[in-house]
Formats: structure tokens, C-alpha cells, sequence
């Protein structure tokens, strides 16, 4: 649908009058199916964007130029063609427009599911690099604890063996420890078993022997 405006002057007197009588809306009658057909064959050449957009300019040029030999038929001269609004019919618009509404659904979907793809990667990345730093954080823990181990051992060792008395004494303290864990345990002792005897000694030497 094209609602267009055509400027026009008489420009062959006799011509007008014989071809139109003096009646003005003869010729309009007669000349606005030819402008009609004009644009038709004007705008058909071309995609919709261009006609609103970038080739408004040139399809009025057009018109006017191919206007310009049957207008001398009229005994007028066209001055002036001009758009005013380029429009689809009503059935065609509702189709373009669920196109329109299809076409952009289509283009959310694909960039959710991009999206979506792409949050994946990053948390499939986050958690190789989770735990990558985990399983390195738990090998230099170990390394330490290693060397940790290994440096109480060679202490123990060398004061044990400087006094092995009291050696005998941190590990019933050790043992005592490991056992005596909660207050409400029960236990059964035999008063003749050594393991107390850091407990009945008055030293942390070993017990008197009995005579």
C-alpha cells in the first residue's frame, strides 16, 4: 500500500483541454492509475528496506522519470513525486509481523543456549581448576607433613636416646592420653598391671622393685 503525492502543472493548454476537457478531476482519474502502475513496477524491483530506507529518494526519481513521457500525453508536466508512506496490506502485515516475532524467539533461543553452553564451560573450567589447586594444596600439605614427620621423629629419637627413662615416661603419658578420652568411661583396672605404673611411681624412673 502506497500513499504517494504527485506536484503537476499544465504545461500544453490545448493538449489538456483536448485530452481532459476542463474538468481538473478527469485528469486526475486518469492519471493516478498510471502513477499507481509506476510505483508498482518501481517498488517491486526492490526489498522493503530499500523503499523505506536507504532507496526512498531514488524510487521517487524514478517514478518521476518514467512519468515524465505520459504526462505529455495530458498536455502537464510533472514537478514533484513524493512518498508519504509505504505500507503492507493488512493480511500480509500480521504475517510479517509473526515472522518478525518468530524470527527474534529463534534468535533468543539460540543466544540462551549459547549462554547456557557457555556457563557450562566456565563452571566445567572453575571446577578442573578447583580441583587442580586441591589436589596440589593436599600434595604440598603432605610434603610438609612429611618433613614435619620426619623432623619430630629424628627429635624423639635423639632425646629418647639421651634419656631413656623419661622416653619410657612421654609414652605412657602418650598412651594415657589415647585412653582417657572421655570423662564418663568406665574402666576396669588391675592395680598389678604396668601400664599404670607411671601413675604409682613418685619418679618417672621405672617402680621399685618388691622384696
Amino acid at each position: 500500500m502506497i500513499d504517494w503525492l504527485v506536484k503537476w502543472r499544465i504545461a500544453e493548454s490545448r493538449q489538456f483541454i483536448r485530452s481532459n476537457g476542463a474538468d481538473f478531476r478527469n485528469l486526475e482519474n486518469r492519471l493516478s492509475p498510471v502513477v499507481q502502475a509506476a510505483f508498482n513496477e518501481e517498488i517491486t524491483k526492490r526489498p522493503v528496506y530499500g523503499v523505506l530506507s536507504v532507496e526512498r529518494d531514488k524510487v521517487m526519481t524514478d517514478v518521476r522519470s518514467r512519468l515524465a513521457d505520459e504526462a505529455k500525453a495530458f498536455g502537464i508536466e510533472i514537478v514533484d513525486v513524493r512518498i508519504k508512506r509505504v505500507d503492507f496490506v493488512a493480511d500480509i502485515t500480521d504475517s510479517v509481523f509473526r515472522r518478525m516475532e518468530s524470527e527474534r524467539k529463534r534468535v533468543a533461543n539460540e543466544l540462551r543456549s549459547q549462554g547456557m553452553a557457555e556457563g557450562e564451560k566456565i563452571r566445567a573450567d572453575a571446577d578442573r581448576q578447583r580441583e587442580v589447586i586441591i589436589a596440589e594444596a593436599y600434595r604440598d600439605s603432605q610434603k610438609i607433613k612429611g618433613d614435619g614427620d620426619g623432623k619430630a621423629s629424628a627429635l624423639y629419637a635423639e632425646s629418647f636416646g639421651r634419656d631413656p627413662q623419661f622416653a619410657q615416661f612421654y609414652r605412657s603419658l602418650e598412651a594415657y592420653r589415647a585412653s582417657f578420652r572421655n570423662r564418663s568411661d568406665v574402666m576396669v583396672i588391675d592395680q598389678s598391671n604396668d601400664f599404670f605404673r607411671a601413675m604409682r611411681s613418685p619418679g618417672i624412673g621405672p617402680a621399685p622393685s618388691k622384696k
